[in-house]
């Protein structure tokens, strides 16, 4: 069991997160709105994700830098993570792109 993959996911949200409080984008704005977009996106690429699996379009690859922690069948822990950093992302560049569009 290795934590790397895991790690490096919450160091890139940490680092998203400095960035955040630093220009006032997202949840150090309005924590509310910003908590509700993420768990919205996050929430539909997993329901994404679980459809995927279960027609078996995805496969969970093997990695030795993985947890092996799996929340559903196939579905690793890492998963949400990345995800929460792909929504995380977006909800960023959108708002810093709107800012600098003022």
């Amino acid at each position: 069991m290795s934590f790397a993959y895991l790690g490096a996911l919450l160091i890139s949200l940490g680092g998203l997160a400095l960035l955040d409080r630093r220009f006032r984008l997202a949840f150090w704005s309005d924590p509310r709105r910003a908590a509700l977009t993420v768990g919205i996106g996050l929430a539909g690429f997993l329901a994404w994700d679980l459809a995927g699996l279960a027609l078996h379009i995805f496969a969970r690859g093997d990695s030795p830098h993985m947890t092996g922690v799996l929340l559903a069948p196939e579905l690793p822990l890492e998963e949400a993570f990345f995800l929460t950093l792909l929504c995380y992302t977006a909800l960023l560049a959108w708002r810093a792109l709107e800012e600098w569009r003022r």
